[in-house]
């Protein structure tokens, strides 16, 4: 991650920075991939979403949709908005099967009320903390953006919202408008005495206060990896996954099969599935 004197948010606007080559990290880096995954399984868990029924959850900052490949496996349906364009880009072009939209989470997010059954951000919010123009009053743009997220998710939905606060006014002023618009929750912290793998998250109700989870602390994460040994069910299909070579037969097969299992209707297979067609003029 930037260190602190060299944060992205300080290099300008986001839909600058976020250019084709940052874009082409986000689908090239194997490192940054899985980073990016392991945080939004976590924003998962965080969410406490129903089990054995897919959700429709909202993705704030989804970028090039890796976070969204993630939702999908996990059987829900999601929509993601981004302010970079090469970002989303991107994702049309690995075929992500969410809904993309282009918008600034600064001026709104722009859904009917009680649209999504929870809501994900990863490395998004903090963002908003920066004025690049005169016209830009941080508080003003974090509020707007709570309410319109409060007034867009069902009552007694969840937002999970990973960020990455440059000091504590930040986060205190992040918090301060989330509570404005009518959130209630507070803050989770995993591995708070790891500099590398300290993560905050954001955890917002919009209904009744419940309790907050707990953070992640190293022995939790020891304990985990030693379950994993004998639970993985899902590595061997996340690994195959990624060794399919892109169009085959057989992520195409892979891939109406996930959509099967989402409730999707998808055509039945036959010997011309995943075929390549000749070109048409």
């Amino acid at each position: 991650m930037a260190s602190r004197s060299r944060r992205p948010e300080h290099s300008g606007p986001p839909e600058l920075f976020y250019d084709q080559n940052e874009a082409r990290k986000y689908v090239r880096n194997s490192r940054m991939i899985d980073i990016q995954t392991r945080m939004t399984e976590r924003a998962l868990e965080l969410l406490c979403l129903p089990e054995g029924q897919p959700s429709y959850l909202l993705d704030i900052g989804c970028g090039t949709g890796l976070s969204g490949d993630y939702i999908s496996e996990e059987g829900h349906y999601w929509v993601g908005i981004d302010i970079s364009s090469a970002m989303l880009d991107a994702a049309l072009d690995r075929d992500t099967e969410g809904d993309l939209l282009l918008g600034d989470m600064g001026q709104g997010v722009p859904f009917r009320p009680g649209s999504f059954d929870g809501c994900i951000s990863i490395s998004a919010v903090q963002w908003l903390c920066n004025a690049n123009k005169k016209s830009d009053v941080p508080a003003r743009r974090l509020y707007r953006f709570f309410s319109s997220l409060y007034s867009a998710l069902v009552r007694g939905a969840r937002a999970v919202l990973q960020l990455y606060p440059e000091n504590s006014e930040q986060l205190e002023l992040i918090t301060t408008q989330a509570t404005r618009a009518g959130f209630t929750g507070g803050v989770v912290v995993d591995f708070p005495n790891s500099a590398k793998a300290k993560k905050f998250y954001l955890c917002l109700f919009s209904g009744p206060s419940t309790s907050l989870p707990k953070g992640l602390t190293e022995s939790q994460d020891a304990d985990q990896a030693t379950e994993s040994a004998f639970t993985s069910e899902r590595a061997p299909h996340k690994k195959a996954r990624r060794d399919l070579v892109k169009k085959s037969r057989e992520w195409v097969l892979e891939k109406k099969e996930r959509r099967r299992r989402q409730g999707k209707e998808v055509r039945p297979d036959t010997q011309y599935t995943g075929r390549k067609r000749k070109p048409r003029f």
